[in-house]
């Protein structure tokens, strides 16, 4: 009878059988932190719902294309028996200058949020009037030219908008004469009796969006300058600025492009081209994105829980005393618990803070729980350092942005070598009769 529990207690107590054990356990959890990972995938989808219908109810992202010069051309093909028909001219500008200045919010829907913004935009420049259709038989419509200008959401427009020439002010009226060039926006009746060479304008309005704001350079000299108080912005499009300026009160962005920049000519028939392609402007980013550093933080669940358990290995061994496997399962399930504590407190307190609070948490409750264990409390202090130190060597990862994927493989090299260190001096692989020796 004393042999068979002298037995049971060595099968209880087998080094072997618990790593065996605590590796199924291991991969076991890896199912409860999937589902955190889609909880908080699910998450950042409404987020991005709410933003989408907050940009619908106030406006969406804008691109401001123009404004262009359309001249009608009748042509009269040279083939016998063809019937006439219309081609309508698109002039570029010969020199175009914006200057925006950009007042942003933040709207809240629930404790989700978006930036929107309205921008004060001034454009001024010139047009120069080419030779239109030297080589066929034509008549140009001067009397049905107009003007047209891309605004991507004409809900975001602010009043009343008009287009200042040489001779006259010209009222905007909604939509396109032509679909040739943008999908919406506004048109100007030109009202040319004759030819001219060269006209100069200028339009001032007011336009409301949400997340960017994006140019698109048609003068065969494009300047664009940018003011907004917002202090986060990310450019983008074909183009950088030429110019920039960010600090904690806002920033400054100038552009200056040509004509041999872009992918378009100055003056063309029908829809040859599409302009929007080459725009560039800026867009309005929240300074912290808590979802995808929560998501990113849970794809390390699997090292906090193997470090863990190695560490508790390590202290069973070094103190003589034992812990059930069943106790190690109680200690992953709070390191799990972590995850899905921190993005839910991250929704309200933003990451940083969410971080500190759902570590300090985590870190208390598990070495409280080892404290009632472990009779040394050296050992509760080393794990207790152990995970103080995970989770700082997380949180520098998730800050390190550029430099994440390096800094956590030399992290994990160290760790290692640690261990490596650690397993020798305990004497890890010593042989079976030598193990049961300590653990009895």
């Amino acid at each position: 009878m004393k042999i068979e529990i002298d037995e049971n207690k060595k099968w209880q107590h087998s080094l072997t059988i618990k790593m065996v054990l605590l590796a199924f356990f291991g991969l076991f959890l890896l199912i409860p932190l999937e589902m955190i990972k889609l909880i908080i995938k699910e998450r950042q989808k409404t987020s991005e719902d709410v933003k989408k219908e907050i940009a619908f109810q106030w406006a969406g992202q804008q691109s401001i294309t123009g404004p262009v010069l359309n001249i009608p051309v009748r042509m009269f093909p040279s083939k016998k028996d063809a019937e006439p028909y219309i081609s309508v001219f698109h002039i570029m500008p010969e020199t175009l200058k914006v200057r925006g200045e950009i007042q942003t919010e933040k709207r809240h829907r629930s404790i989700y949020q978006a930036v929107v913004y309205t921008a004060d935009i001034n454009i001024s420049g010139n047009f120069v009037i080419p030779e239109l259709n030297k080589d066929e038989k034509s008549e140009i419509l001067w009397k049905d030219a107009y003007y047209t200008a891309g605004i991507s959401d004409n809900r975001g427009l602010k009043g009343k908008i008009w287009l200042k020439t040489d001779s006259e002010n010209l009222e905007a009226i909604p939509g396109l004469k032509d679909p040739d060039l943008f999908r919406s926006g506004i048109s100007f009746p030109a009202n040319l009796s004759a030819k001219r060479d060269s006209i100069s304008f200028s339009m001032h309005f007011n336009v409301s969006g949400s997340e960017g704001l994006s140019f698109t350079p048609i003068g065969k000299s494009t300047e664009i300058n940018l003011l907004s108080k917002w202090n986060s912005p990310g450019f983008t499009g074909n183009f950088l600025p030429l110019e920039r300026k960010v600090n904690e009160s806002g920033f400054e962005a100038k552009w200056l492009i040509t004509n041999l920049n872009r992918n378009f000519p100055q003056v063309w028939a029908g829809s040859a081209f599409n302009p929007a392609n080459d725009s560039f402007g800026v867009d309005f980013i929240l300074p912290v994105d808590h979802y995808q550093k929560s998501l990113r933080s849970a794809k390390y669940g699997i090292l906090f829980i193997a470090l863990t358990f190695l560490a508790l290995i390590f202290a069973e061994m070094a103190a003589k005393e034992r812990i059930h496997v069943f106790q190690c399962l109680l200690v992953s399930l709070g390191l799990v618990l972590f995850f899905s504590l921190l993005n839910a407190l991250s929704e309200y307190t933003g990451f940083n803070l969410a971080y500190l609070i759902s570590a300090s948490a985590t870190i208390i409750l598990i070495s409280y729980f080892l404290r009632n264990i472990f009779k040394k409390g050296l050992t509760v202090l080393l794990i207790s350092g152990l995970l103080v130190f995970l989770y700082s060597f997380i949180f520098i990862l998730l800050t390190l942005n550029d430099y994440a994927y390096l800094a956590g493989n030399i992290g994990l090299f160290v760790l290692l070598a640690v261990t490596m260190k650690m397993s020798v001096r305990l004497e890890l692989f010593k042989s079976q009769k030598e193990i049961e020796n300590t653990v009895h």
